[in-house]
């Protein structure tokens, strides 16, 4: 590693260990990448949550090649002390990384930068680079890989024998995922030779055999295997083949004729689909911990199918059993727990999709009108607070100009509107803040918010958190040009964030964003000035169900309350005059909902228009104070 590059700390939790695996899982997992990707750019550390830990008997029998050293949770840095582990800090620095998905990217992004050969390691990211980027809580497949199986396996492994009886309904879940269709990038040239190689095998009543192109039209030599599938070639194609040939094989002329819904659906290889990722390396040690238990509980598992072939297939990938090898993890050969008789097949359609029901609907037409007149005739309407200093305005002619949002790559015009809206939000946190106060800047983007805030209040400590790497890291340049010392820097979905704090801060969250921020900021009775965005992206999710507040929910139903955040989206300025005012009443009504329910847990909340409204399109304020 070269000198000029920062020794990065890793952290993780241990709770326990159990059989080949240190638990939480998230550990296991993060040690399993690490192995895998054979890196050793980071200082670990185990943060046990207990007492009595063995030093010796955790580095020497459960870590393989790895040095790792235990530290204490009091002994962390300040900032990881206000995140869920694992965590990733550089040494004596502000910037941390927290929660899995983030973690285990930033892994495989600095194993690659410190070695370009290993392109297999960047290849884990997926297409354009988004395996698991999206946070858990707006996406179900994040949510399943990165929380839902590893606590259903560690509750399965933790349960009582009469209560582990059946398989978790989180497994269920993934089988069924493992049997749906798959969609890739230039998915219509392979299901074309999909279809090709079908009618070919029809023809011959054999298998087919020899080569077969790729997408790209790469070619590689099939094993002689009864049941080659062209999935299964193009996947480890990708993964083997370090030189190919150009020759590219043209499918038959009635193949090319043939509509894109008539050509065969392509079948999963690993996770996400054909090519092995993130995802298969997360779920991984969960599903092993799994089958362990399962066999010696004497289960079959018959009703696993596409998880059993699906573990057997991932073990092939080179690399694989090396690392967990390394992990001590002794990989199942399953053939032998697949002679289990038909009877007692599960259904698998009786699993639900996770909020599938209940967002069934949100596909809908019609105005708002009915739902407006609706809460008019139960006496609410969209109220607004006055503002409470409507002329206030930073200084900015005199402010270095790291501080100001113009810095940036935008427009004069809208570089201006920031200015605008940043006033409003330092006013108002201006006259609730106090010395020595932690301040967070939620869903904070480039730090447009939080910079302001840092620089303004050098008494308070100022926590900016984003899910955006590159965004987060804009503003970490920006802090530095101004020497700022009490700002922090955490990159993470809300959910990892567990610290304390006084006051939250959010501009133009987004959708559910919002929800949460104000979830945040009610469990840490901190007062919260939040500015929401993007209101047609609200829809319930696992922990937020619409509308919020009990008056809303005796007159609304779900779907009603959808199609005012549909119409709160139209405040666009090319809209017409009428159209923009509707929309800002619809506005003003969802976040009415927002306001009465924080009012129900013991808040003060008033809702206020920005100055000018001109502003932004979404002008509207929250302003939360603790009763």
């Amino acid at each position: 590693m070269k000198d000029s590059v920062a020794e990065e700390h890793l952290y993780l939790g241990l709770s326990h260990w159990y059989r080949d695996s240190i638990f939480p899982l998230h550990t296991s997992i993060s040690l399993f990448l690490l192995s895998y990707c054979d890196c050793k750019l980071f200082k670990i550390f185990l943060v046990p949550t207990g007492e009595n830990v063995d030093d010796q008997f955790v580095t020497k029998n459960l870590l393989g090649d790895l040095e790792v050293h235990l530290i204490s949770r009091c002994q962390l840095p300040v900032v990881v002390q206000s995140c869920c582990l694992p965590a990733v800090v550089v040494k004596d620095g502000k910037f941390c990384r927290a929660g899995l998905s983030v973690v285990l990217r930033h892994i495989i992004q600095k194993t690659y930068e410190a070695d370009p050969s290993k392109k297999d390691v960047l290849e884990l990211l997926g297409f354009k680079k988004t395996c698991l980027k999206a946070c858990a809580e707006v996406s179900q497949w994040t949510r399943l890989c990165e929380i839902s199986i590893p606590l259903a396996v560690e509750g399965f492994l933790t349960a009582s024998p009469e209560n582990c009886q059946t398989i978790p309904p989180d497994i269920l879940q993934l089988e069924r995922k493992l049997g749906e269709p798959v969609r890739v990038h230039n998915d219509d040239k392979i299901r074309r030779q999909k279809l090709q190689q079908q009618k070919a095998s029809a023809k011959a009543a054999v298998p087919v055999l020899g080569k077969e192109a790729t997408e790209e039209g790469k070619t590689v030599e099939m094993h002689e295997h009864p049941l080659p599938s062209l999935e299964l070639s193009i996947a480890f194609s990708k993964l083997l083949v370090q030189e190919v040939s150009d020759v590219v094989t043209r499918e038959a002329p009635n193949i090319r004729r043939t509509k894109t819904s008539d050509l065969p659906l392509l079948d999963h290889v690993f996770a996400e689909g054909l090519y092995f990722t993130l995802a298969d390396i997360v779920l991984l040690p969960c599903i092993h911990q799994f089958l362990i238990s399962s066999k010696k509980q004497g289960k079959n598992l018959v009703n696993l199918p596409l998880i059993s072939s699906w573990y057997q297939r991932v073990q092939k990938v080179p690399g694989v059993k090396k690392a967990a090898g390394k992990c001590n993890m002794e990989l199942l050969q399953l053939p032998e727990l697949m002679s289990a008789p038909e009877a007692g097949l599960q259904d698998l359609s009786s699993v639900p999709d996770e909020l599938e029901e209940e967002n069934e609907d949100s596909n809908f037409i019609g105005g708002p009108r009915p739902t407006m007149t609706k809460l008019m005739e139960n006496g609410i309407e969209a109220k607004f607070s006055p503002h409470p200093c409507p002329s206030w305005t930073l200084d900015w002619t005199n402010l270095p100009s790291a501080v100001s949002p113009g810095e940036g790559k935008m427009s004069r015009d809208r570089a201006l509107r920031k200015q605008q809206q940043l006033n409003n939000l330092v006013a108002a946190v201006t006259k609730l803040a106090k010395p020595g106060d932690v301040i967070v800047d939620f869903c904070s983007g480039g730090g447009h918010v939080g910079i302001v805030l840092a620089h303004m209040m050098p008494s308070c400590q100022v926590v900016l958190i984003e899910n955006k790497e590159l965004s987060l890291i804009r503003a970490k340049d920006r802090s530095d040009e101004l020497g700022l010392n009490n700002i922090w820097f955490i990159q993470a979905n809300l959910d990892y964030f567990n610290g304390t704090f006084n006051i939250g801060v959010a501009l133009h969250a987004c959708g559910v964003a919002t929800d949460m921020v104000i979830e945040h900021c009610i469990k840490a009775r901190a007062a919260f000035v939040i500015s929401p965005c993007c209101y047609g992206f609200i829809q319930n999710t696992v922990k937020f169900k619409y509308p919020r507040s009990h008056q809303f929910k005796e007159i609304l139903s779900y779907k009603e309350h959808m199609i005012l955040c549909r119409f709160a989206d139209q405040t666009a300025v090319q809209l017409p005059p009428e159209r923009r005012l509707i929309g800002k009443q619809c506005m003003g009504l969802v976040d009415l909902d927002r306001a009465w329910a924080a009012e129900e847990r013991n808040y003060s909340v008033e809702v206020i228009s920005m100055e000018p409204e001109s502003c932004s399109p979404k002008n509207n304020m929250f302003v939360g104070i603790p009763t």
